[in-house]
This record gives C-alpha cells, sequence and structure tokens, in this order.
C-alpha cells in the first residue's frame, strides 16, 4: 500500500462545517478548494511548509518545517517520515526529529545529510526552499527518554547519528535537567560535527552538560576502551546510544560483558543498503504484474532494479523499516543485503529494499 500522509488534527468545527457543504462543491470535495487556496488546509493529510533551510555542515543541512494543522507531538527522539515531490513523483524518508518537542512556534525540524548518488538527501541539501510544501506522516520511534529521568545520563554518537540526541538535548535544557548528563560524539573534525555550535553552546550554558567531541582524524575513532577515561562513572549511567552498526555492535557487546545491558538503549543507523558490493551471483528478476524481466547485479535490491527499468514500485524508508515495499515471492531464492543470508520460500511476501536475488527470480509485482 503506497505511503501517506498523516490525518492532520482538524478543529471538530471545522469538520463539521465542511462535512454540510459537500453536497453543494459536488462533483469536488471541499478539500479541493481548501487545497487552492493554501495547501497547507488539506484535511486528507498533513501538509508542513518548509519555513527555513540552513546549512548545518558542508554536507548535512537542518529543515524547519510548519505543520500545517497543530503538531500531534513527538518523544525526543522519535523519528517522522515525510514525502518530498521530486519531479512529480512523492519519495518517502524516514528522518529523527532534531528540534525540541516542545517548541513555542510549533515549528519541527530534521537534518538530512548528503548522500552522494541518492535521490532525496541531495534535493534537501541543495534544491529545498523556503515556501516549498512536503507531507507529514505518523510520528514513530521507540528511542525515547524515559518518563521518569534517570538522575545520571550518558549519550554516546557519531556522525548523523547525534540528530535524535539533540532533540533529547534540547528538551533536557528546557526542562532545565541537564544536571548531571555527559555527551561522547565522534566526527571527522571540528567542522564535520552536526550542531556544534550548539552542543557546545549548551556546554557553556550548563555546569551539568560535559562535552567530549572525539575527532578521528587527530584522536582514532571512539571505542568502548575509551569509556573508563571520558566518562570514568559510565557504568552508572543510563546510556542512548545512537549511530552506525559497527559502532553500536562494539559498545553493545561491551556492555553485556563489563556494564548493564539494561540501561543502555540505542537507535541503530543502518548501513546503506544494495551499494553493490555484496557477494553473491546477482540474476535475473520477472515482474509478473508489471510484464518486465531485467539482468540484476549482485547486490543490487530487486526495489533499485526494478527502478532502472522504469517501474514505479511501491516504497517508503528504502531501510527495511516500513515495509511498504513488498512483494510476493512466486519462486526463485534471493539474498538478505543486512546478513547475507539466503532465503526464499514460495508465496512468502519479501521487501524488495532489502533482497537482492541469487539466481531467476519471480515476484509478483
Amino acid at each position: 500500500m503506497p505511503e501517506r500522509g498523516a490525518r492532520p488534527k482538524v478543529p471538530r468545527i471545522q469538520r463539521t462545517v465542511l462535512k454540510a457543504v459537500q453536497a453543494f462543491s459536488s462533483p469536488l470535495l471541499p478539500d479541493d478548494y481548501l487545497e487552492l487556496i493554501n495547501p497547507l488546509w488539506s484535511t486528507r493529510e498533513l501538509r508542513g511548509r518548509v519555513e527555513g533551510v540552513d546549512a548545518e555542515t558542508e554536507n548535512s543541512t537542518t529543515v524547519t518545517i510548519r505543520p500545517g494543522y497543530e503538531w500531534p507531538g513527538h518523544n525526543p527522539g522519535q523519528y517522522v517520515r515525510i514525502g518530498f515531490d521530486i519531479r512529480g513523483v512523492r519519495h518517502w524518508r524516514a528522518y529523527s526529529l532534531t528540534s525540541d518537542s516542545d517548541r513555542d512556534d510549533g515549528f519541527v525540524s530534521i537534518t538530512p545529510k548528503l548522500v552522494e548518488g541518492g535521490v532525496v538527501s541531495p534535493y534537501v541539501n541543495r534544491q529545498l526552499r523556503p515556501g516549498m510544501i512536503v507531507t507529514l506522516s505518523d510520528v514513530e520511534g521507540s528511542f525515547v527518554l524515559p518518563e521518569s529521568l534517570p538522575e545520571k545520563m550518558l549519550f554516546i554518537s557519531a556522525g548523523s547519528g547525534v540528530t535524535p540526541i539533540m532533540s533529547m538535548l534540547r528538551s533536557l535544557e528546557r526542562r532545565g535537567e541537564l544536571n548531571d548528563v555527559a555527551h561522547l560524539h565522534s566526527a571527522k573534525d571540528r567542522d564535520d560535527v552536526m550542531f556544534g555550535d550548539q552542543v557546545r553552546g549548551l556546554a557553556e550554558r550548563n555546569d551539568g552538560f560535559h562535552l567530549h567531541e572525539q575527532l578521528t582524524g587527530e584522536m582514532g575513532r571512539l571505542t568502548p576502551e575509551d569509556l573508563d577515561d571520558l566518562c570514568p562513572d559510565w557504568r552508572d549511567r543510563e546510556t542512548f546510544l545512537s549511530g552506525p552498526g559497527e559502532m553500536i555492535d562494539a559498545m553493545v557487546d561491551h556492555w553485556e560483558l563489563n556494564g548493564d545491558s539494561e540501561r543502555l538503549w540505542l537507535e541503530r543507523f543502518q548501513k546503506q543498503i544494495g551499494g553493490g558490493d555484496s557477494e553473491g551471483e546477482g540474476g535475473t528478476v520477472k515482474f509478473l504484474k508489471s510484464d518486465a524481466e531485467t539482468e540484476v547485479e549482485p547486490g543490487t535490491p530487486i526495489l533499485v532494479a526494478g527502478e532502472e527499468i522504469g517501474l514505479k514500485l511501491p516504497y517508503g524508508c528504502r531501510e527495511g523499516i516500513c515495509h511498504t515495499c513488498v512483494g510476493e515471492l512466486c519462486s526463485g531464492q534471493l539474498r538478505d543485503l543486512r546478513s547475507d543470508e539466503i532465503y526464499g520460500q514460495e508465496g512468502q511476501m519479501i521487501r524488495t529494499c532489502l533482497s537482492a536475488p541469487e539466481g531467476h527470480v519471480e515476484i509478483n509485482l
């Protein structure tokens, strides 16, 4: 099923009036006229107007969005799917919300990092402008601060893994809860630190917030072995971990062996799927509903292979999270591009963004 925007929180009296005048607007709906006046007034799906596009680093941009209706709210650390209309096609991507969950102006923000060769992140970083309209889906995610805040917290992030943590830190400062908080962040150099000025400002304004920037160009990567020096009481802290899989795996193993894994909360940023460098034989994919067939190189997702021959296949996040891209496998074997495992049974519903063919494959799309 194609992804669509969230249902707006339209005031009850407005919905009542729109329903009352529906008979007089036929064959169009009242919503059709509202959208002509202002696209944000759509009651079909929640839309937003881009209010700001600001460079965060050389390869990341903060986008500030005004929701068309009252923002339903989010917990710091959650993410939202956003639809961008690019050359007549709506592309959906999931981004962590980087804004405080209770901004006075009701705006929200995301901070996408540029991925060369992609479709959406180059558009957001280079072409998106204030005044443009985007579509907002429902908020999701369980990587959030607990309702009862711990007395001592540790945040560990690397690269764009800081995005959900930035929302948490902003919320904690607003609530006056940056009392005993340590943040270890890893980036290539000082200019590559996303929200660098903001997190340094937090450290200057709050005596209880302690920041360490691990600049890998000078110091090497942040490893579990660094914890005893950088945060000696890390075992006593509730820890929030966000970053690439390699770092996450190392930290999780360290907590399981030397700490309390029940006190470790994490957000795993998956490696890019479908880079074409996976092992495997590749093969051919026959799209039965579309009556099309294509040769596929090893490591190329079925979704990408179909798009390369012009098929309009369903998709959402392209990261294996949303299950929008599923299709029925009719025959053949597949390679899971995350685990490299071979799988496939006739009638199985598979995610095309995560699966590459191993030999001849037929799928009901």
